[in-house]
């Protein structure tokens, strides 16, 4: 993509920019920090985030409202599936179309802006998925094991709290990651390419903006051929998802699609392929051929990997998976660590006797005092907390805090590159340490691993949304509001809807909801109730070999800076390790067809590549939560209003 090249100075230009009519800067910039935050001030921020509506009050309570609602959907999927999924660009395409309809019926006199919009959804990512996403996992967990639920009053202080961790958490990796390193965050790539299609008045814009919308519209038909045909009995067995399944028992056979080594036809990762591109994806593609292809069938017929289903099978596998992506992510803070550190440059002001006026960036970047506030308040408040539900020792605590840090770091990392947050992967790391630390008790190894997961869950969240944000031209502080004030209302309902749905421990593990993310927590925590020796070597060694793999491919784009495009991705050959070997397929076909028409049309390309991926994931995820609501609908709210 082409940088944008316009300034300040030039008044057409900042009329263009008002009106929906500009480039996203995905290209990036170049230079030094410095200089890479000058030129997005100048070109991006300038003449939008500076003049332009972006944090009112119809913007964060349109926000709220959506999350508050999507958030029911989320819960539900989770219990039954293990699987959050973003509400980011469904939420911008809601309160569009209803905002938009509002105007159009005299309800309201004047339509949001684009940054507005950003806001409201950065509001309803936040209500709708960062605070429910341990609520499936750590809290069904701790059901499992122990046959009751902790008290609402307690579920409400540990969810409100992890989640103030993990967005004051993500203030100074944004400045790292999104303003430095540029990394893709594709959902918020598509997020912002949503926004500006619906906003665009000019013939480029229009021409995207119905790119995407075709898109969109096809999406939604193809998913409703997979899901929606299963609601009608004739159908049903025409569903594209029926047919993939047949296609697999006769290609494959049951050991490979145990194996996940299958096809699935899922075009949202296609199009969140296209827009990750080819050294990630490749790496992806590889680490799970390795994984799946290559490891579990050796161990199996070993006799070591008795299980033949993906659940089973991937508590052998996440160990090495685990550990590289760990590994990686942590000695490349340290390779670059006088980079890294410059994200903490503003902390040393907070104890600087000296009033210095802070610069055009410092004034609109959000303040390491918040940082700093969030993480102590959260850390004296998960102690409490800690200590008061299962007698865990404060220091312990504290480590788990320091822990999440560093975790939800790797956690970030790999969303930015892959757009998919290991929470499991790296809520396992924290168990294995407090495996070690505090053996036998299975409540302190869940709920240590629970911050780390809560953390990650909403720093990644809020770096995907800061991410469309960058590209816009928002200004990161006011957005950063908009998503702390998500969290109120999240955790409300969040909390009383899974207290309502989980109305007794049977629930957890039934037909209606499986809670897979929930059990396998809950075996974690029994294997490691013995400690560290209960560990089987092949773990062991797994964790190891992972590391250093890890640590390689950390180095290797270091020793070898003009080929780094050619060396694998430490992130994603991980990440590979930890879900479905299908999904590294898919990603690849995408990025494959878009670096084919980047070669084949490249102006073309350059237009339509991020709106026609955008939309098809728009269109994926609006008609998948129709398709919730539409079967389950009745149901939750049925539960819901305790009927």
């Amino acid at each position: 993509m082409q940088r944008m090249n316009l300034v300040s100075t030039n008044e057409t230009g900042a009329a263009e920019k008002s009106t929906g009519e500009f480039e996203l800067p995905l290209a990036g910039f170049k230079g030094t920090p410095a200089e890479i935050e000058r030129q997005w001030f100048e070109q991006v921020y300038r003449g939008r985030g500076d003049s332009m509506k972006q944090l009112t009050w119809r913007a964060v309570l349109m926000g709220s409202a959506l999350g508050a609602v999507l958030s029911l959907t989320n819960l539900y999927i989770g219990l039954k599936s293990g699987w959050g999924i973003g509400v980011a660009i469904t939420a911008c395409i809601l309160s569009y179309a209803i905002w938009t309809t509002f105007v159009k019926i005299g309800l309201v006199k004047t339509p949001m802006t684009i940054l507005e919009n950003n806001c409201m959804q950065s509001t309803a990512s936040s209500a709708g998925y960062s605070t429910g996403g341990t609520l499936i996992s750590a809290f069904a967990a701790f059901i499992v094991l122990n046959g009751h639920a902790l008290s609402i009053p307690l579920t409400l202080a540990w969810v409100f709290f992890l989640a103030i961790l993990g967005v004051t958490m993500a203030v100074p990796m944004k400045k790292q990651m999104i303003n430095i390193e540029q990394l893709r965050f594709p959902s918020g790539v598509a997020a912002a390419e949503t926004l500006r299609a619906l906003h665009s008045h000019g013939a480029k814009g229009m021409r995207a903006a119905k790119a995407l919308g075709i898109a969109g519209v096809l999406a939604a038909l193809d998913n409703f051929w997979h899901d929606g045909f299963a609601l009608f009995a004739r159908l049903a067995p025409f569903s594209s998802d029926a047919l993939v399944t047949k296609f697999n028992a006769v290609v494959f056979g049951p050991a490979w699609v145990g194996r996940t080594v299958m096809f699935s036809w899922e075009p949202i990762f296609i199009a969140a392929g296209a827009i990750t591109g080819m050294r990630v994806c490749i790496s992806m593609l590889l680490g799970g051929t390795l994984c799946w292809a290559v490891f579990v069938p050796i161990m199996q017929h070993a006799g070591v990997i008795t299980g033949s289903g993906f659940r089973d099978v991937v508590q052998w596998t996440l160990w090495g998976g685990a550990s590289c992506m760990v590994a990686s992510g942590i000695f490349g803070f340290f390779l670059q660590w006088r980079i890294a550190l410059s994200a903490f440059s503003g902390f040393g002001k907070l104890f600087s006797r000296e009033a210095k006026i802070p610069t055009e960036m410092e004034a609109i970047e959000t303040p390491m005092s918040w940082f700093a506030a969030g993480q102590i308040i959260s850390l004296i408040a998960l102690a409490l907390l800690a200590h008061a539900s299962f007698g865990m020792p404060y220091w312990q605590s504290a480590l788990a805090v320091v822990m999440s840090f560093a975790l939800a770091l790797v956690a970030c990392r790999v969303t930015g590159e892959t757009d998919t947050t290991p929470i499991g992967a790296m809520g396992k790391v924290t168990q294995l340490t407090f495996g070690a630390l505090n053996p036998g008790n299975m409540n302190v190894n869940l709920m240590s691993a629970n911050i780390t997961a809560g953390a990650a869950t909403s720093a990644a969240d809020l770096l995907t949304d800061l991410k469309s944000g960058y590209l816009l031209g928002a200004n990161p502080r006011k957005q950063f509001i908009a998503q702390f004030a998500g969290i109120f209302i999240g955790t409300v309902v969040s909390v009383f809807a899974f207290t309502i749905i989980v109305s007794s421990a049977s629930v957890i593990g039934s037909d209606q909801f499986p809670a897979p993310a929930a059990q396998t927590w809950a075996a974690v925590a029994k294997a490691l109730s013995k400690g560290l020796d209960a560990l089987e070597p092949v773990k062991v060694w797994s964790i190891v070999i992972g590391g250093v793999v890890g640590i390689l491919f950390s180095v290797l784009p270091v020793m070898f800076p003009k080929q780094q495009k050619f060396l694998p991705s430490a992130a994603a050959f991980g990440l590979a390790w930890v879900f479905h070997w299908y999904y590294g397929v898919l990603f690849f076909i995408g990025a494959a067809l878009a670096h084919w028409f980047q070669k084949k049309s490249p102006a073309k390309a350059e237009e339509f590549t991020y709106p026609v991926a955008s939309g098809i994931m728009a269109g994926g995820a609006l008609m998948g939560v129709a398709l919730i609501f539409w079967q389950n609908g009745g149901e939750i709210l049925r539960k819901f209003l305790g009927h």
